[in-house]
């Protein structure tokens, strides 16, 4: 745990690294790739953000722990929201923010975030995310 000298960040530091471990050892990263690590959470969490609705981009985002809730409404702008994106839309403004290679494919990182981050939110709020998307991108999803 990072000592921060207030329990209140520690906490949120806390849950935002267990959240990183997680995604790490679902790709078999080592930590040594924290900074790619934290590059496809974001790139993830921006595309998705951009595609949904603003009610539902919100609803999910207060779900996410506090570090990652930053991260994700970093530099939005929910005026320009929603972005339609087809499936490879979506993947290629994966791909373009995320620029490290990957084994499997943008697809598998898509997936293999978003299956993490299905474990800290309800899972009615994870149905929603899916009904607000259209059919041939909710398959992206877990």
């Amino acid at each position: 745990m990072v000592e921060t000298g207030f329990t209140p960040f520690n906490t949120m530091v806390d849950k935002a690294n267990r959240l990183l471990k997680e995604i790490e050892e679902a790709f078999g990263w080592p930590k040594e790739r924290r900074n790619q690590l934290y590059a496809a959470l974001r790139a993830v969490l921006h595309a998705l953000r951009d595609r949904l609705p603003v009610d539902e981009a919100v609803q999910f985002g207060a779900q996410l722990p506090t570090l990652v809730r930053g991260v994700y409404y970093d530099g939005w702008k929910p005026s320009k929201t929603p972005v339609k994106l087809g499936t490879e839309e979506f993947l290629e403004r994966v791909q373009g923010d995320f620029p490290y290679a990957i084994d499997g494919g943008t697809g598998r990182l898509v997936h293999t975030v978003l299956d993490t981050l299905k474990n800290h939110i309800s899972p009615g709020e994870w149905e929603d995310i899916k009904s607000s998307l259209p059919g041939s991108l909710a398959g992206v999803l877990p």
